[in-house]
Protein backbone atom coordinates (compact mmCIF):
# COMPACT_ATOMS: atom_id res chain seq x y z
CA UNK A 1 0.00 0.00 0.00
CA UNK A 2 3.04 2.34 0.48
CA UNK A 3 4.12 1.50 -2.69
CA UNK A 4 0.66 2.47 -4.54
CA UNK A 5 0.22 5.35 -2.84
CA UNK A 6 3.97 6.47 -3.23
CA UNK A 7 3.43 5.74 -7.46
CA UNK A 8 0.16 7.70 -7.05
CA UNK A 9 1.67 10.97 -5.33
CA UNK A 10 4.67 10.83 -7.76
CA UNK A 11 2.24 10.74 -10.60
CA UNK A 12 0.71 14.02 -9.85
CA UNK A 13 3.79 15.58 -8.96
CA UNK A 14 4.98 14.82 -12.17
CA UNK A 15 2.15 16.08 -13.96
CA UNK A 16 2.76 19.61 -11.77
CA UNK A 17 6.30 19.68 -13.61
CA UNK A 18 4.82 19.10 -17.02
CA UNK A 19 2.82 21.63 -16.23
CA UNK A 20 4.96 24.51 -15.41
CA UNK A 21 7.54 23.34 -18.39
CA UNK A 22 4.34 23.69 -20.68
CA UNK A 23 3.47 26.98 -18.81
CA UNK A 24 7.18 28.80 -19.87
CA UNK A 25 7.13 26.83 -23.40
CA UNK A 26 3.68 28.97 -23.89
CA UNK A 27 5.36 32.33 -22.42
CA UNK A 28 8.53 31.58 -24.40
CA UNK A 29 6.61 31.62 -27.83
CA UNK A 30 4.29 34.49 -26.83
CA UNK A 31 6.65 36.45 -26.47
CA UNK A 32 6.72 38.26 -29.89
CA UNK A 33 2.80 38.52 -29.82
CA UNK A 34 3.09 40.62 -26.56
CA UNK A 35 6.14 42.54 -27.92
CA UNK A 36 4.87 42.80 -31.86
CA UNK A 37 4.77 46.84 -32.36
CA UNK A 38 8.58 46.81 -30.22
CA UNK A 39 10.13 44.14 -32.52
CA UNK A 40 8.70 45.74 -35.56
CA UNK A 41 9.99 48.86 -34.32
CA UNK A 42 13.45 47.21 -33.36
CA UNK A 43 13.95 45.33 -36.88
CA UNK A 44 11.57 47.46 -39.16
CA UNK A 45 9.19 45.10 -40.08
CA UNK A 46 5.62 45.24 -41.32
CA UNK A 47 2.75 42.47 -41.01
CA UNK A 48 4.37 40.42 -43.59
CA UNK A 49 8.17 40.75 -42.19
CA UNK A 50 6.08 40.05 -38.76
CA UNK A 51 4.53 36.54 -40.23
CA UNK A 52 7.93 35.77 -41.76
CA UNK A 53 8.97 35.42 -38.04
CA UNK A 54 5.85 33.81 -37.00
CA UNK A 55 6.57 31.27 -39.74
CA UNK A 56 10.15 31.08 -39.09
CA UNK A 57 9.03 29.44 -35.66
CA UNK A 58 6.27 27.40 -36.87
CA UNK A 59 7.91 25.63 -39.81
CA UNK A 60 10.55 24.59 -37.91
CA UNK A 61 7.90 23.62 -35.40
CA UNK A 62 6.03 21.71 -38.00
CA UNK A 63 8.84 19.52 -39.33
CA UNK A 64 10.40 18.78 -35.95
CA UNK A 65 7.08 17.87 -34.34
CA UNK A 66 6.82 14.63 -35.88
CA UNK A 67 10.40 13.83 -35.51
CA UNK A 68 10.37 14.14 -31.53
CA UNK A 69 7.38 12.20 -31.17
CA UNK A 70 9.56 9.24 -33.12
CA UNK A 71 12.38 9.99 -30.77
CA UNK A 72 10.01 9.94 -27.44
CA UNK A 73 8.78 6.59 -28.49
CA UNK A 74 12.26 5.58 -29.40
CA UNK A 75 14.11 6.88 -26.31
CA UNK A 76 11.88 7.56 -23.79
CA UNK A 77 10.19 10.74 -22.32
CA UNK A 78 12.07 11.48 -19.51
CA UNK A 79 15.34 12.08 -22.05
CA UNK A 80 13.52 13.67 -24.51
CA UNK A 81 11.80 16.14 -22.28
CA UNK A 82 14.55 17.09 -20.62
CA UNK A 83 16.75 17.89 -23.50
CA UNK A 84 14.04 20.13 -25.69
CA UNK A 85 13.08 22.40 -21.95
CA UNK A 86 17.08 23.16 -22.13
CA UNK A 87 17.15 23.76 -26.29
CA UNK A 88 14.26 26.04 -26.05
CA UNK A 89 15.31 27.92 -22.94
CA UNK A 90 18.66 28.40 -24.94
CA UNK A 91 16.88 29.88 -27.66
CA UNK A 92 14.84 31.79 -26.25
CA UNK A 93 18.26 33.25 -24.47
CA UNK A 94 19.47 34.18 -27.80
CA UNK A 95 16.41 36.13 -28.46
CA UNK A 96 17.19 38.10 -26.11
CA UNK A 97 20.90 38.68 -27.25
CA UNK A 98 20.38 38.57 -30.75
CA UNK A 99 21.57 42.45 -32.69
CA UNK A 100 19.95 41.54 -36.02
CA UNK A 101 16.91 40.35 -37.67
CA UNK A 102 18.84 36.93 -38.82
CA UNK A 103 20.15 36.13 -35.51
CA UNK A 104 16.91 37.01 -34.17
CA UNK A 105 15.13 34.35 -36.96
CA UNK A 106 17.81 31.76 -36.22
CA UNK A 107 17.01 31.26 -32.12
CA UNK A 108 13.33 31.90 -32.85
CA UNK A 109 13.48 28.60 -35.82
CA UNK A 110 16.06 27.12 -33.16
CA UNK A 111 12.87 27.72 -30.26
CA UNK A 112 10.28 26.08 -32.87
CA UNK A 113 12.89 23.13 -33.50
CA UNK A 114 13.13 22.20 -29.82
CA UNK A 115 9.32 23.53 -28.57
CA UNK A 116 7.86 20.04 -29.55
CA UNK A 117 9.56 17.95 -27.57
CA UNK A 118 7.04 18.86 -24.55
CA UNK A 119 3.49 17.57 -26.30
CA UNK A 120 4.71 14.02 -27.27
CA UNK A 121 6.64 13.42 -24.27
CA UNK A 122 3.49 14.97 -22.19
CA UNK A 123 1.21 12.71 -23.84
CA UNK A 124 3.39 9.34 -23.62
CA UNK A 125 3.44 9.86 -19.65
CA UNK A 126 -0.08 10.69 -19.18
CA UNK A 127 -0.71 7.26 -21.25
CA UNK A 128 1.39 4.81 -19.09
CA UNK A 129 0.74 6.26 -15.84
CA UNK A 130 -2.93 6.97 -15.99
CA UNK A 131 -6.00 5.11 -16.72
CA UNK A 132 -8.82 6.06 -18.76
CA UNK A 133 -10.74 7.22 -15.96
CA UNK A 134 -8.53 10.19 -15.70
CA UNK A 135 -6.41 10.14 -18.43
CA UNK A 136 -8.45 13.48 -19.62
CA UNK A 137 -8.26 15.30 -16.29
CA UNK A 138 -4.60 14.44 -16.10
CA UNK A 139 -4.21 15.36 -19.33
CA UNK A 140 -5.95 18.76 -18.68
CA UNK A 141 -3.77 19.40 -16.10
CA UNK A 142 -0.70 19.51 -17.92
CA UNK A 143 -2.01 20.92 -21.08
CA UNK A 144 -3.35 23.86 -19.35
CA UNK A 145 0.02 25.43 -18.35
CA UNK A 146 -0.55 26.20 -22.06
CA UNK A 147 -3.47 28.87 -21.10
CA UNK A 148 -1.65 29.66 -17.98
CA UNK A 149 1.33 30.68 -20.02
CA UNK A 150 -0.73 32.51 -22.62
CA UNK A 151 -2.42 34.22 -19.34
CA UNK A 152 0.73 34.93 -17.55
CA UNK A 153 2.89 35.74 -20.22
CA UNK A 154 0.97 39.67 -21.18
CA UNK A 155 1.59 41.30 -17.46
CA UNK A 156 4.69 39.37 -17.23
CA UNK A 157 6.69 40.52 -20.32
CA UNK A 158 4.85 43.75 -20.36
CA UNK A 159 6.38 44.36 -16.93
CA UNK A 160 9.97 43.63 -17.80
CA UNK A 161 10.09 45.09 -20.81
CA UNK A 162 8.72 48.52 -19.61
CA UNK A 163 10.74 48.42 -16.71
CA UNK A 164 13.93 46.94 -18.52
CA UNK A 165 14.04 46.12 -21.90
CA UNK A 166 12.96 43.82 -24.26
CA UNK A 167 16.06 41.70 -24.31
CA UNK A 168 15.73 41.41 -21.01
CA UNK A 169 12.22 39.83 -21.17
CA UNK A 170 13.73 37.08 -23.37
CA UNK A 171 16.52 36.30 -21.25
CA UNK A 172 14.64 35.80 -18.09
CA UNK A 173 12.31 33.52 -19.33
CA UNK A 174 14.63 31.21 -20.71
CA UNK A 175 16.89 30.98 -17.36
CA UNK A 176 13.61 29.77 -16.35
CA UNK A 177 12.82 27.25 -18.10
CA UNK A 178 16.58 25.90 -17.38
CA UNK A 179 15.57 25.48 -14.15
CA UNK A 180 12.64 23.63 -14.47
CA UNK A 181 14.75 20.98 -17.04
CA UNK A 182 16.96 20.26 -13.79
CA UNK A 183 13.89 19.36 -11.69
CA UNK A 184 12.23 17.23 -14.62
CA UNK A 185 15.69 15.71 -14.34
CA UNK A 186 15.65 14.86 -10.70
CA UNK A 187 12.08 13.72 -10.46
CA UNK A 188 10.77 12.06 -13.19
CA UNK A 189 10.79 8.06 -13.47
CA UNK A 190 8.74 5.65 -15.29
CA UNK A 191 5.99 3.88 -13.73
CA UNK A 192 6.33 0.87 -11.74
CA UNK A 193 4.41 -2.52 -12.98
CA UNK A 194 1.04 -2.04 -11.11
CA UNK A 195 0.32 1.28 -12.01
CA UNK A 196 1.60 0.50 -15.79
CA UNK A 197 -1.01 -2.71 -15.88
CA UNK A 198 -3.90 -0.35 -15.25
CA UNK A 199 -3.01 2.46 -17.34
CA UNK A 200 -2.84 -0.28 -20.21
CA UNK A 201 -5.70 -2.65 -19.21
CA UNK A 202 -8.19 0.49 -19.50
CA UNK A 203 -7.29 2.12 -23.07
CA UNK A 204 -9.27 1.12 -25.61
CA UNK A 205 -6.29 0.22 -28.21
CA UNK A 206 -3.90 -1.31 -26.19
CA UNK A 207 -6.65 -3.87 -24.32
CA UNK A 208 -6.81 -5.88 -27.46
CA UNK A 209 -2.78 -4.82 -28.68
CA UNK A 210 0.08 -5.78 -27.08
CA UNK A 211 2.52 -4.68 -29.73
CA UNK A 212 1.84 -1.14 -31.58
CA UNK A 213 2.19 0.04 -35.55
CA UNK A 214 5.03 0.06 -37.36
CA UNK A 215 6.24 3.45 -38.60
CA UNK A 216 4.98 3.10 -41.96
CA UNK A 217 1.85 0.97 -40.71
CA UNK A 218 0.11 4.05 -38.91
CA UNK A 219 -0.11 6.27 -42.75
CA UNK A 220 -2.05 3.47 -43.17
CA UNK A 221 -5.14 3.84 -40.46
CA UNK A 222 -7.91 6.31 -41.31
CA UNK A 223 -7.79 7.33 -37.75
CA UNK A 224 -4.22 8.70 -38.13
CA UNK A 225 -5.47 10.81 -41.38
CA UNK A 226 -8.55 11.92 -39.67
CA UNK A 227 -6.50 13.77 -36.51
CA UNK A 228 -4.25 15.12 -39.08
CA UNK A 229 -6.74 16.73 -40.93
CA UNK A 230 -8.75 17.79 -37.32
CA UNK A 231 -5.38 19.21 -36.00
CA UNK A 232 -4.79 21.30 -39.95
CA UNK A 233 -8.27 23.18 -39.39
CA UNK A 234 -8.72 23.66 -36.11
CA UNK A 235 -5.37 24.75 -34.22
CA UNK A 236 -4.86 27.75 -36.88
CA UNK A 237 -7.98 29.35 -34.35
CA UNK A 238 -5.56 28.91 -31.41
CA UNK A 239 -2.42 29.95 -33.36
CA UNK A 240 -4.41 33.07 -34.17
CA UNK A 241 -5.47 33.48 -30.42
CA UNK A 242 -1.19 33.00 -29.43
CA UNK A 243 -0.05 35.30 -32.15
CA UNK A 244 -1.91 37.76 -33.01
CA UNK A 245 -4.63 38.93 -30.76
CA UNK A 246 -2.31 40.58 -28.79
CA UNK A 247 -1.02 42.76 -31.95
CA UNK A 248 -4.76 43.23 -32.68
CA UNK A 249 -5.76 44.51 -29.39
CA UNK A 250 -3.14 47.58 -29.99
CA UNK A 251 -3.39 48.28 -33.26
CA UNK A 252 -6.72 47.98 -33.91
CA UNK A 253 -8.55 47.86 -31.13
CA UNK A 254 -6.42 51.15 -29.10
CA UNK A 255 -4.94 49.01 -26.11
CA UNK A 256 -0.95 50.46 -25.15
CA UNK A 257 1.44 47.62 -23.91
CA UNK A 258 0.67 48.26 -20.79
CA UNK A 259 -2.95 47.61 -20.60
CA UNK A 260 -2.34 44.26 -23.13
CA UNK A 261 -0.68 43.27 -19.91
CA UNK A 262 -3.33 44.64 -17.88
CA UNK A 263 -6.43 42.74 -19.90
CA UNK A 264 -5.06 40.59 -22.41
CA UNK A 265 -4.70 37.52 -20.40
CA UNK A 266 -8.63 37.01 -19.99
CA UNK A 267 -8.99 35.67 -23.03
CA UNK A 268 -6.76 32.90 -21.93
CA UNK A 269 -7.82 32.25 -18.21
CA UNK A 270 -11.75 31.74 -19.83
CA UNK A 271 -9.77 29.17 -21.99
CA UNK A 272 -8.26 27.60 -18.91
CA UNK A 273 -10.96 26.95 -16.74
CA UNK A 274 -13.47 26.11 -19.54
CA UNK A 275 -10.55 23.08 -21.22
CA UNK A 276 -10.43 21.53 -17.71
CA UNK A 277 -14.25 21.82 -16.98
CA UNK A 278 -14.84 20.10 -20.54
CA UNK A 279 -12.14 17.41 -20.00
CA UNK A 280 -13.89 16.13 -16.39
CA UNK A 281 -16.69 16.46 -18.22
CA UNK A 282 -15.57 13.88 -20.52
CA UNK A 283 -14.03 11.51 -18.04
CA UNK A 284 -17.29 12.15 -15.80
CA UNK A 285 -19.13 10.44 -19.22
CA UNK A 286 -16.57 7.79 -19.09
CA UNK A 287 -17.59 6.94 -15.10
CA UNK A 288 -20.96 7.12 -15.94
CA UNK A 289 -20.56 4.12 -18.83
CA UNK A 290 -19.65 6.04 -22.18
CA UNK A 291 -16.98 4.30 -24.03
CA UNK A 292 -14.50 6.36 -23.59
CA UNK A 293 -13.79 7.62 -27.60
CA UNK A 294 -17.23 8.30 -27.95
CA UNK A 295 -17.08 10.18 -24.58
CA UNK A 296 -14.51 12.62 -26.51
CA UNK A 297 -16.25 13.19 -29.30
CA UNK A 298 -19.51 13.95 -27.63
CA UNK A 299 -17.87 16.42 -25.25
CA UNK A 300 -16.10 17.92 -28.30
CA UNK A 301 -19.03 18.43 -30.49
CA UNK A 302 -20.61 20.24 -27.63
CA UNK A 303 -18.50 22.64 -27.57
CA UNK A 304 -17.48 23.67 -31.19
CA UNK A 305 -20.63 25.42 -31.50
CA UNK A 306 -18.94 28.58 -29.36
CA UNK A 307 -16.17 28.64 -32.63
CA UNK A 308 -18.28 30.80 -34.84
CA UNK A 309 -18.78 33.50 -32.39
CA UNK A 310 -15.41 35.01 -33.96
CA UNK A 311 -17.12 35.99 -36.88
CA UNK A 312 -18.66 38.68 -34.69
CA UNK A 313 -15.25 40.49 -33.55
CA UNK A 314 -14.93 42.94 -36.38
CA UNK A 315 -18.52 44.46 -35.90
CA UNK A 316 -19.02 44.68 -32.32
CA UNK A 317 -16.44 46.92 -31.90
CA UNK A 318 -14.22 48.00 -28.98
CA UNK A 319 -11.23 46.47 -26.99
CA UNK A 320 -13.91 44.63 -24.54
CA UNK A 321 -16.30 42.95 -27.03
CA UNK A 322 -12.79 41.78 -28.78
CA UNK A 323 -11.68 40.29 -25.26
CA UNK A 324 -15.08 39.05 -24.77
CA UNK A 325 -15.56 37.11 -28.13
CA UNK A 326 -12.33 35.28 -27.60
CA UNK A 327 -12.52 35.02 -24.03
CA UNK A 328 -15.72 32.57 -25.31
CA UNK A 329 -14.27 31.08 -28.53
CA UNK A 330 -10.77 30.27 -26.83
CA UNK A 331 -12.80 28.22 -24.70
CA UNK A 332 -13.43 25.84 -27.90
CA UNK A 333 -9.16 26.25 -28.88
CA UNK A 334 -7.90 24.78 -25.85
CA UNK A 335 -10.57 22.15 -25.15
CA UNK A 336 -10.16 20.70 -28.73
CA UNK A 337 -6.43 20.57 -28.31
CA UNK A 338 -6.23 19.40 -24.74
CA UNK A 339 -9.12 16.24 -25.76
CA UNK A 340 -7.47 15.39 -29.49
CA UNK A 341 -4.26 13.92 -27.46
CA UNK A 342 -6.44 11.53 -25.19
CA UNK A 343 -8.42 10.89 -28.62
CA UNK A 344 -4.89 9.59 -29.87
CA UNK A 345 -4.38 7.96 -26.57
CA UNK A 346 -7.30 6.04 -26.84
CA UNK A 347 -7.45 4.94 -30.57
CA UNK A 348 -4.12 3.93 -30.76
CA UNK A 349 -1.65 1.58 -28.76
CA UNK A 350 0.79 3.40 -26.60
CA UNK A 351 3.48 2.59 -28.46
CA UNK A 352 2.38 4.84 -30.91
CA UNK A 353 1.08 7.60 -29.01
CA UNK A 354 3.90 9.97 -28.99
CA UNK A 355 4.37 9.54 -32.69
CA UNK A 356 0.91 9.96 -33.80
CA UNK A 357 0.80 13.02 -31.95
CA UNK A 358 4.06 14.55 -33.38
CA UNK A 359 2.52 13.53 -36.75
CA UNK A 360 -0.60 15.77 -36.08
CA UNK A 361 1.46 18.75 -34.22
CA UNK A 362 2.96 18.61 -37.73
CA UNK A 363 0.22 19.20 -39.30
CA UNK A 364 -1.76 21.36 -36.86
CA UNK A 365 1.43 23.72 -37.48
CA UNK A 366 1.52 23.28 -41.10
CA UNK A 367 -2.21 24.63 -41.11
CA UNK A 368 -1.06 27.47 -38.54
CA UNK A 369 2.39 28.45 -41.18
CA UNK A 370 -0.18 28.70 -44.30
CA UNK A 371 -3.02 30.75 -42.37
CA UNK A 372 0.21 32.86 -40.51
CA UNK A 373 1.21 34.20 -44.00
CA UNK A 374 -2.57 34.32 -44.93
CA UNK A 375 -3.13 36.84 -42.27
CA UNK A 376 -0.14 38.85 -42.74
CA UNK A 377 -1.04 39.15 -46.38
CA UNK A 378 -4.48 40.24 -45.97
CA UNK A 379 -5.23 41.90 -42.82
CA UNK A 380 -4.77 45.14 -44.68
CA UNK A 381 -6.11 44.70 -47.62
CA UNK A 382 -9.38 42.10 -47.44
CA UNK A 383 -9.59 43.30 -43.92
CA UNK A 384 -9.89 41.55 -40.63
CA UNK A 385 -13.70 40.93 -41.27
CA UNK A 386 -12.84 38.20 -43.87
CA UNK A 387 -10.53 36.37 -41.85
CA UNK A 388 -12.29 36.28 -38.12
CA UNK A 389 -14.94 34.42 -40.76
CA UNK A 390 -12.83 31.94 -42.22
CA UNK A 391 -11.93 30.88 -38.38
CA UNK A 392 -15.60 30.47 -37.58
CA UNK A 393 -16.06 27.72 -40.24
CA UNK A 394 -12.99 25.72 -38.89
CA UNK A 395 -14.07 24.03 -35.77
CA UNK A 396 -16.96 22.92 -37.24
CA UNK A 397 -15.44 21.30 -40.02
CA UNK A 398 -13.13 19.47 -37.80
CA UNK A 399 -16.38 17.70 -35.98
CA UNK A 400 -17.04 16.40 -39.40
CA UNK A 401 -14.04 14.94 -39.84
CA UNK A 402 -13.87 13.74 -35.95
CA UNK A 403 -17.08 11.55 -36.55
CA UNK A 404 -16.44 10.64 -39.73
CA UNK A 405 -12.91 9.49 -39.69
CA UNK A 406 -11.72 8.43 -36.05
CA UNK A 407 -12.10 5.16 -34.59
CA UNK A 408 -10.12 2.51 -32.49
CA UNK A 409 -7.07 1.60 -34.45
CA UNK A 410 -5.10 -1.82 -33.82
CA UNK A 411 -2.38 -3.60 -35.82
CA UNK A 412 -3.44 -6.14 -38.26
CA UNK A 413 -1.87 -9.12 -37.34
CA UNK A 414 -3.09 -8.97 -33.83
CA UNK A 415 -5.78 -11.63 -33.23
CA UNK A 416 -8.38 -11.29 -30.31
Amino acid sequence: MKGLLSAEKRRWFIVAIIFLAIVFNYVDRQIVSILKPVLKSEFSLNDSGYAWILNIFTICYAVMYPVTGWMVDRFGARVVMFYGIITWSLACIGGGLSRSIGQFGFFRGLLGAAEPTNFPAQLKVIALWFPGKLRATANSLCVAGSSIGAIIAPPAIAWLALTYSWQIAFITMGAVGILIAVLWKLVYQDPPPHILKESVATTAATAVSPVGFKWKELWGTRTLWGILLIRFVSDPVWYFCLFWLPGYLQEESGLTLAQVGMFGWIPFLFADLGAIGTSAWSDKLVRKGHDPLKARKLMLTRVAILSPLCALTPYLGGAWATLAVFSIVAIACLSWLFTISVVVAEAFPVQNVASVLGIAGGFGALGAVLFNYFVGQFMGTLGAEKIFIAMAFLHPLAVLILWTMVRPEKPKNIKL
